[in-house]
């Protein structure tokens, strides 16, 4: 399936919250907590894990994901190929083509992923299929990322997609979905944050074409989203209670979860110990 190890549970943030000043001291309680991953958001260039991994011995770092419209692919390699050298089997290159409502040109993903995967084959360094990934929502996505990668790292998605991508690709392959959730005990407080953060993302096609989907209706994906569909995509409550979800998602065909709570100003200490009591 893949070369590198994840653990069963990850993290899942950019260095926004807190700075990228703060990205070392993050990753070692990462790390001393027991999570196998930090797959690092906000479009990410491959140098961007180097943090991570310089101040942690084993902990894995993923780019959560690399961008191909603001990549190339000749430099994405050799950058790839230099941190694989320095950090061996600690690394996953997760790829995605991005939205079409933040990219001006885009076109279609499905050949946008395969011409920039031909980009990396063709190398001096390509990045061995093993150790890289796609970010992929639908099918023929899924199937790619099943023909030219370790699997897939997914976004903002329920239960019943992580059981299609695990059916579609097969018993050998990567299913790694990012579950956000708000470690809160006060509902009110909690649905509101939930909400927030659901917000952006209901407003891309892709998204809410793949909710329509798995088992979501029109009525769920409007106005902000209905409470069920919330609740699937962004659980609240006790850490108990959203390690319940993750469970589903392991359940379901998941080989790794990574987690990302918000509502925690700067480092998410309190959410990632909580949930690291729960699930490691």
């Amino acid at each position: 399936m893949t070369a590198v190890n994840f653990g069963k549970i990850g993290v899942w943030t950019s260095y926004r919250p807190f700075g990228v000043e703060l990205a070392g001291e993050a990753a070692k309680l990462v790390e001393q907590l027991g999570y196998g991953t930090w797959w690092i958001g906000a479009s990410p260039r491959v140098p961007d894990v180097r943090p991570v991994l310089e101040a942690t011995s084993s902990l894995v770092a993923a780019t959560g994901i690399l961008n191909v419209w603001a990549n190339e692919p000749a430099e994405t390699a050799a950058a790839t190929a230099a941190v694989r050298a320095d950090f061996p089997g600690r690394f996953m290159l997760g790829i995605g083509v991005g939205h079409r409502e933040a990219t001006t040109e885009y076109r279609t993903p499905l050949a946008t992923m395969r011409a920039f995967l031909d980009g990396l084959d063709a190398s001096e360094t390509p990045p061995p299929p093993e150790e890289r990934c796609l970010a992929a929502l639908g099918p023929k996505m899924l199937e790619l990322a099943s023909e030219r990668a370790a699997g897939t790292h997914t976004y903002f998605v329920p239960v019943e997609h992580t059981r299609a991508a695990r059916k579609r690709l097969g018993p050998d392959k990567l299913v790694a979905p990012e579950l956000a959730c708000v470690v809160d005990a006060n509902p009110v407080r909690a649905k509101a944050v939930a909400r927030d953060y659901a917000k952006h993302y209901l407003g891309l096609r892709n998204y809410v074409r793949n909710l329509l989907r798995h088992g979501f209706t029109d009525d769920d994906v409007a106005d902000g989203g209905s409470d069920r569909l919330i609740d699937a995509l962004v659980p609240q409550g006790s850490a108990a209670e959203i390690a319940e979800i993750v469970h589903a998602h392991l359940h379901a065909g998941a080989d790794h979860v990574c987690l990302q709570p918000l509502g925690e100003d700067g480092i998410p200490r309190d959410a990632w110990t909580a949930l690291a009591k729960a699930l490691i």
